[in-house]
């Protein structure tokens, strides 16, 4: 029988947490945790709300998931977001340690990848999953913004 929670399942779920940042006036971008295809956070942008840099939907989602667990290391679980980490995040997941980061659309300009951020070794990658709806998202709110 065919697994029904798939990369793309999960990332569906994480870009209704992005689009809830749009309707929030945050940059949408959205992030969940899960282990043993559980949900365990769920969250997105907060840096206009909080007034914090570092509240990104990648940082909020690691707390929230360490306070879950009862543990700062996040082995064994995966990471859905919208939006290719940035390198402050790319560097919480690291040391983390996070099992698996599953990401939509690329960040061309502040992406880990494009920064040289390396991962921790036991981190896989998958790229791409529903990237043009997570693309769409994110260039339709830099419009609005430049109305």
């Amino acid at each position: 029988m065919e697994n029904p929670f798939s990369d793309e399942y999960f990332m569906k779920k994480a870009l209704q947490e992005a689009e809830l940042a749009f309707e929030k006036g945050e940059i949408p971008v959205g992030a969940l945790i899960v282990v043993d295809n559980k949900i365990i956070a769920r969250t997105h942008n907060l840096t206009e709300l909080l007034n914090d840099v570092t509240a990104h939907a990648e940082m909020q989602a690691i707390t929230s998931a360490a306070n879950f667990l009862g543990g700062k290391y996040l082995t064994g679980c995966t990471l859905y977001v919208t939006l290719e980490p940035c390198q402050m995040c790319a560097g919480a997941l690291y040391w983390s340690q996070i099992s698996k980061i599953v990401f939509g659309a690329r960040d061309e300009n502040r992406g880990f990848e494009k920064m040289g951020t390396q991962l921790h070794p036991k981190t896989t990658v998958v790229r791409g999953v529903l990237a043009n709806e997570a693309s769409v998202l994110m260039k339709s709110f830099f419009a609005g913004k430049r109305k």
